[in-house]
């Protein structure tokens, strides 16, 4: 089976070096960006991507903003986007799905049902 290439999106460089160990612990390969802008710059590109882990609360641009511009990247169409947060309110969860991403995960990310979520993509 091929290594999934997942793209972490996250501000916080502590959040992608540990979403980074523990899914190179499970034979992912990882990519990250520090930011939506740089996200986007690499995504418009022809780097394989299986999936993408957003941040939602990121400074300049937050993942409510970037995913419908991964979304409308006519090669990233199909690419399943993941929205990472730690506001777990009551609403959240369809806020992030109106914006288009395919699933949801809250931090402190739970690595077993972080698994399930990419096994399914």
């Amino acid at each position: 089976m091929e290594k999934k290439r997942i793209l972490i999106i996250d501000d916080d460089a502590r959040n992608i070096f540990a979403l980074s160990a523990v899914l190179r612990a499970k034979s992912f390969t990882c990519m990250s960006c520090l930011s939506a802008a740089e996200a986007l710059e690499l995504l418009h590109g022809d780097e394989p991507v299986d999936a993408i882990l957003i941040d939602m609360m990121m400074p300049d641009m937050d993942g409510y903003e970037a995913i419908p511009l991964i979304k409308k990247i006519p090669s990233r169409i199909s690419v399943p986007v993941i929205s990472v947060t730690a506001q777990a309110m009551i609403g959240d969860k369809e806020k992030c799905l109106q914006a288009g991403a395919d699933g949801y995960i809250s931090k402190p990310v739970d690595v077993d049902q972080l698994m399930n979520l990419l096994n399914t993509l």
